[in-house]
C-alpha cells in the first residue's frame, strides 16, 4: 500500500503530519509514505525515515484559497501533486488535513468520480453513547450543500458499503436524517428520498431518524444533504468538546468537596472523553471516487494523523472501494 500525504495541509503542518507518519509507520510495515512538502520542513520533524519519502516542492494551497481556482492553478501544489501521484496509480490513496474544498476539487477533478456516481458524498465515523453500538456513519457532511433525492439515495448504498467491509456490520441499519420519523415528514427532496431509499434493495433502511437519537446508535449509517449534515456534524463536535469543558469547570469552581469527588471520578471521565473523541475513528472519506480520499480535521493532532492512516489501511485491505466501482458502473451500464 502506498499513501500520497499533503504534508503541508493543516494547522499544524507539516509538524503533526510527519509526526503521526512516523507513529504509523512504526507500526504498519505494509504501508509506503510520501510525503508531498518542503523538504527541509518536513526533515526538522522526520525522526525515522523508514517506509518514509519525500517529494520536494515549495507550492501549498492556503486555507483561504479558492477552492477550485488553487487545484486548477497550483499545478505544484503539495496536495495537487498527491492528488495526481493517485490518479496516475503511483500511489492508492489521498490523505491531507488541509483546505476541504481544495480536498474535494482535487478528488473530483484529479482523482476522479467512479462511473455512476452523480455526486460524491463525504462521510464521517462518529462514536455513539450505546454500549452496543460503539459508532455511527453519518453522509453527506460537506461536500453537498444541496441534494437530489436520488443523490441521498447514492450516499446509503456507499456508506452502507463502508459500513459492511470497515466495520464489519453485516446488515447496516440506513436511516433518513428527518424532523420526525413519520414517513410523511420533511421536505420534498426528504419526502422523495424515502421512497427511493424505501426501493433500494441494496440497503437495510430503517425509515426517518432523528438527530437527536443519533448518538444512541438509532442507525448505523444516517444520510442527508451536506448543508444539514455539516451543521449536525458540528454541532455534535461542539457540544462533545463544551461537555468536557463545562465538566472540568463545574469541578474546579466548587471548592474542594467537588475537587475530591472530580479525583475520585477522574477515570471515569477520561472514559468519557475517549468515547467523545471522534478523532479516534479517523478522518472523513470522500466517498464515491476511484481512489480514497481521506480528510482530517485541520487542526488534528500526531494521533489523529496516525488514527486516519489507521482507517486508510484499512479501506485499502477492504478493497470496499473496488467493490463500489463494480456495483456503480455495473448499475451504470445496465442504465445504459
Amino acid at each position: 500500500m502506498k499513501i500520497a500525504i499533503d504534508a503541508m495541509g493543516g494547522d499544524h503542518a507539516p509538524k503533526a503530519i510527519v509526526e503521526g507518519v512516523v507513529l504509523a509507520a512504526k507500526e504498519f510495515d505494509d504501508i509506503e509514505f510520501e510525503l508531498y512538502g518542503k523538504e527541509s520542513m518536513i526533515r526538522e520533524h522526520l525522526t525515522d525515515e523508514k517506509h518514509i519519502t519525500i517529494v520536494h516542492t515549495d507550492e501549498k494551497i492556503e486555507s483561504d484559497d479558492d477552492p477550485v481556482r488553487s487545484v486548477r492553478r497550483k499545478k505544484e501544489a503539495s496536495m495537487v501533486l498527491a492528488a495526481r501521484a493517485v490518479k496516475e496509480g503511483r500511489a492508492d490513496a489521498l490523505f491531507s488535513a488541509g483546505n476541504t474544498g481544495a480536498l474535494l476539487a482535487s478528488g473530483l477533478l484529479i482523482v476522479g468520480r467512479i462511473k455512476g456516481i452523480d455526486r460524491p458524498g463525504l462521510m464521517v465515523t462518529l462514536p455513539t453513547l450505546n454500549g452496543n453500538v460503539s459508532s455511527f456513519n453519518l453522509m453527506d457532511v460537506g461536500a453537498n450543500a444541496d441534494c437530489k433525492p436520488a443523490n441521498i439515495n447514492q450516499f446509503a448504498t456507499l456508506g452502507s458499503y463502508y459500513a459492511q467491509a470497515i466495520q464489519g456490520v453485516s446488515k447496516p441499519r440506513v436511516g433518513l436524517l428527518n424532523n420526525g420519523t413519520e414517513e410523511n415528514k420533511g421536505n420534498e427532496v426528504t419526502k422523495q428520498a424515502f421512497q427511493l431509499l424505501k426501493e433500494n434493495q441494496e440497503i437495510h433502511f430503517i425509515g426517518n431518524v432523528e438527530a437527536r437519537e443519533l448518538l444512541n446508535g438509532v442507525a448505523d449509517v444516517v444520510v442527508t444533504d451536506g448543508f444539514t449534515g455539516n451543521a449536525v456534524l458540528k454541532t455534535i463536535e461542539g457540544t462533545a468538546l463544551n461537555m468536557v469543558s463545562l465538566i472540568k469547570k463545574t469541578i474546579m469552581e466548587n471548592g474542594m468537596k467537588a475537587k475530591f469527588g472530580g479525583l475520585l471520578l477522574k477515570d471515569g471521565l477520561s472514559d468519557l472523553k475517549d468515547v467523545l473523541d471522534y478523532s479516534k475513528h479517523g478522518g472523513s472519506v470522500l466517498l464515491g471516487l476511484k481512489a480514497p480520499v481521506v480528510k482530517t480535521h485541520g487542526s488534528a493532532e500526531k494521533e489523529a494523523i496516525y488514527h486516519t492512516i489507521k482507517q486508510i489501511r484499512n479501506i485499502l485491505a477492504s478493497n470496499v472501494v473496488t467493490d463500489v466501482v463494480h456495483y456503480f458502473e455495473h448499475q451504470a451500464t445496465e442504465k445504459g
